[in-house]
């Protein structure tokens, strides 16, 4: 993940992928080690290289940082470091993805609209880590 990442406050945080569950996740860790948020994704099971993107939180205690857009440029950076097709299911990554989707297929991003299948495989996968 890409160094010298700091929040609005000017403190060091780092974002690092954890693919160890059935829901895997981008974790974003204030300077302290602390985890604060997540933006959790499942790799389609169907469909080579694409990641659907579902659920984007940040703890209230380190809310109004940044953190939360923070961990959406770097989740999308590794996608397109990764050659990964971003399938945006949370209206986080959506909403960032209608303004900014221009820049990011210009960066060498792909994304597509989400649709009822990718649906059903995010259900299962969070069944299946629950």
């Amino acid at each position: 993940m890409a160094d010298n990442l700091h929040d609005r406050t000017g403190a060091a945080v780092t974002v690092s992928i954890d693919e160890s569950r059935p829901v895997s996740a981008f974790i974003v860790t204030v300077a302290d080690g602390s985890p604060a948020g997540r933006a959790d994704f499942v790799d389609s099971p169907t469909v080579d290289q694409e990641r659907i993107f579902f659920h984007t939180e940040v703890d209230r205690e380190f809310s109004g940082r940044g953190l939360a857009g923070i961990l959406i440029r770097e989740a999308l950076a590794d996608s397109i470091r990764t050659g990964r097709t971003v399938v945006p299911v949370c209206p986080l990554f959506a909403g960032h993805l209608d303004k900014h989707g221009d820049d990011f297929v210009a960066d060498g991003g792909r994304f597509r609209l989400p649709t009822k299948a990718d649906l059903a495989v995010v259900r299962r996968a969070t069944r299946a880590g629950s």
